[in-house]
């Protein structure tokens, strides 16, 4: 055998060798990643409890909203219900008002953490519903679905409103991932005209796009992990994020729609946000500008702003 065939034979061996173990290098760095932050891997991940002690933010809003929670505790009723299989919690304020917020927070929250923006809704006269997504809080579940799923139960909990508790009209309010199940629910063929809009806070153009500038934060490896950790939720959830992304079902949104923004949100990106609101269909849609305000800490850098932008979307178009 020439000498240069085997020199190819070798070369080529070491290039397949190689990457088989850049492949399984990387997908065990993906499996990772998905496990660590899309699936809860003992009762206590994503309980109810402050997500991040070490973040001072996170921790006045976790502190402001247990306040606010405690002054209204005579107004609450604890709700549950069952929804494909999961075993879902809730909590209800009912301040005698004849419509309602669903509150729907982002990854990795439960419903304590959407206390601290349940006051905007109450000065809008508002009633307010906190739930725990799947997965999170006292509700049943494993995986994270990103919406899909989710988007359901918003439906049945929008049913339990106005049917049980005799509210005309149901608000969303979507934080991050939330804002993404919001336009799910929308556009499903069961919502119900009552489901009346939507307020979008750190809204993104897609889940793959959100995650991966988290991902960049974090300082993990993009590419090829990204993928595999897309192929990894849909190889345990189903859920294909290609086919949910807000970028491509937002032009069908009709209700009104308000837009909170911060321009120094890194992961849902000033750029990206103004794209969402260009594309919304929805003749009456909205978009309010913050200078200051992490992703989801939009109200904690300007409480009055925030409330008096929710108050006057809902009473110009409710």
């Amino acid at each position: 055998m020439p000498v240069y065939v085997i020199i190819i034979i070798v070369l080529a061996a070491l290039i397949v060798s190689g990457g088989v173990f850049s492949y399984f290098y990387c997908m065990n760095i993906a499996k990772k990643v998905y496990f660590d932050t899309l699936v809860r891997t003992s009762p206590e991940k994503w309980g109810r409890c402050c997500s991040d002690t070490t973040n001072e933010e996170q921790v006045r809003m976790w502190d402001a909203g247990l306040a606010w929670s405690k002054e209204n505790r005579e107004h609450m009723t604890e709700v549950e219900m069952e929804n494909e299989g999961f075993h879902l919690f809730g909590e209800y304020y009912d301040f005698g008002y004849d419509r309602a917020v669903i509150i729907i927070p982002g990854r990795c929250e439960s419903l304590m953490y959407s206390y601290y923006f349940a006051p905007a809704y109450q000065k809008a006269g508002c009633n307010v519903l906190v739930i725990d997504i799947r997965s999170h809080g006292r509700s049943s579940g494993t995986y994270d679905y990103v919406g899909v799923g989710e988007n359901r139960d918003i439906i049945k909990w929008a049913g339990m409103l106005h049917d049980e508790f005799g509210n005309k009209k149901v608000i969303l309010h979507g934080i991050c991932m939330g804002a993404g199940t919001g336009i799910l629910a929308l556009l499903d063929e069961s919502c119900p005209d009552y489901i009346a809009a939507q307020v979008s806070e750190g809204g993104y153009i897609s889940f793959y796009e959100s995650y991966r500038q988290h991902m960049i934060y974090e300082h993990h490896p993009v590419f090829p992990v990204l993928p595999m950790v897309m192929h990894l939720l849909k190889k345990h959830t189903g859920t294909d994020e290609r086919k949910i992304r807000p970028i491509d079902l937002i032009g069908k949104v009709k209700v009104p729609y308000l837009f909170l923004c911060s321009k120094k949100d890194p992961f849902s990106l000033p750029e990206k946000s103004r794209q969402l609101f260009a594309i919304c269909g929805s003749e009456e849609k909205e978009i309010i500008w913050f200078e200051e305000g992490n992703h989801s800490h939009i109200r904690i850098a300007d409480e009055e702003a925030f409330d008096s932008a929710i108050c006057g979307f809902i009473n110009r178009h409710l």
